[in-house]
């Protein structure tokens, strides 16, 4: 009798539990990635000055410099966060059409 129910089983391993694992798992990296290029604290200190140079008459130049550099850093950030988070999509969703693929490709 228990072998009648491994199907409903199955099912509701890979479209519920697994995917919501996946998920999690997904969000923890996209954290992790985020604190490794430190993109909020760019984003925290984008207006003041890129080494922190406070010397008298190089201020508005190292906040000017500090803002220039800041923009291409956060932009290329932004590309690596888009491409982890397009690539994520991609595998959960090759992981949820998975069984139907394997099942299509048998009876085909």
């Amino acid at each position: 009798m228990f072998y009648l129910s491994l199907p409903i089983i199955f099912l509701k391993f890979w479209y519920l539990e697994a995917p919501k694992g996946l998920i999690g798992f997904f969000a923890s990296l996209n954290n992790s990635f985020l604190q490794l290029l430190s993109l909020p604290i760019l984003v925290r200190t984008y207006f003041k000055p890129w080494k922190n140079e406070y010397r008298k008459g190089l201020v508005v130049f190292s906040v000017a410099m500090g803002i220039f550099i800041k923009t291409f850093v956060i932009m290329a950030e932004l590309v690596l966060v888009f491409l982890l988070t397009f690539l994520e999509i991609i595998f959960l969703i090759s992981f949820l059409l998975w069984p139907v693929g394997t099942i299509f490709l048998l009876f085909l």
